[in-house]
């Protein structure tokens, strides 16, 4: 069970890689940043006695290869390759999904776009600037990071991140736990893609409200408990459950709750699956 079974579905424009864990409900995690499937490996091993747990690797990272040019990528495009990784591992059925970060972005627009394919969604801190009272400002600091990038290089940009982020790095673990290490090489491997093509394009993206009204009920909007002062983390999470008429969940950690704490994260995430009532912040 514990180790997956791998797979690739072809899509249009590219290869997606995936892993497959454990027999149940389809449990689908879309990873964010410059994260893949790799991201999940120890909440997938919690969740596999329950679910069909599968993980990705979204395009264009990891294992996950383009069929064309690399250029800036489209949160539409991602949620249609969702989409059609739920149809390929539950034909003609749903999912469960979680996504993270640019994750939660891209779940959330798979619930916009094809909700047929959504049992109900729980999308963690999307990082949905224009939801912010000052979007303007926050654009132009996730830009900023992009042109740091470009000038600096990588390392220079992830820390100008942090700082756009109102990350406390002092309150980080210091400590990655094996799987994380694992993807680490990967995850370096992708960030100038994430940095240069995924960051500001999901970022500046607004969500669909107007598909969204008639399935909110599928819709479970969350933040981390220790994301309250990262304002472009929890506020369009906190913004998006007020728009929709839903409760905002909190989930043990932060930002990187799922990684950080694999097992009280999957225990949170199980309660809102089934319909537990959880408690909103």
């Amino acid at each position: 069970m514990n180790e997956p079974t791998t797979g690739t579905l072809a899509v249009p424009g590219a290869t997606l890689y995936y892993e497959r864990r454990g027999s149940g409900p389809l449990l689908l995690l879309i990873p964010g940043g410059a994260g893949d499937a790799g991201l999940y490996t120890a909440m997938a091993r919690e969740l596999a006695a329950r679910y069909t747990v599968v993980s990705y690797d979204p395009r264009p990272l990891s294992r996950s290869t383009l069929d064309e040019p690399l250029a800036d990528q489209d949160v539409r495009v991602w949620s249609d390759d969702a989409a059609r990784l739920i149809e390929r591992l539950a034909p003609g059925g749903d999912a469960f999904v979680l996504g993270c970060s640019s994750g939660a972005i891209t779940a959330l627009a798979l619930l916009a776009r094809h909700p047929e394919r959504v049992r109900r969604v729980v999308t963690h801190e999307p990082p949905l600037l224009e939801l912010l009272e000052d979007s303007a400002r926050y654009r132009a600091l996730f830009a900023d990071v992009r042109d740091t990038f470009r000038v600096e290089g990588a390392g220079p940009a992830m820390a100008r991140f942090a700082e756009a982020l109102g990350d406390r790095p002092a309150e980080r673990a210091t400590e990655l736990p094996p799987e994380i290490l694992e993807m680490a090489p990967r995850m370096h491997a992708n960030l100038p893609v994430f940095l240069e093509h995924i960051l500001v394009p999901f970022s500046s993206s607004a969500p669909d409200l107007a598909a969204l009204r008639p399935v909110a009920g599928k819709l479970v909007p969350a933040a981390g408990r220790d994301s309250r002062h990262q304002v472009p983390l929890y506020g369009p999470a906190a913004r998006l459950a007020d728009l929709l008429g839903r409760p905002l969940v909190e989930f043990p950690g932060g930002h990187l709750g799922a990684t950080e704490q694999p097992g009280a994260f999957a225990e949170q995430l199980v309660a809102v699956l089934e319909g537990v009532s959880p408690v909103a912040a």
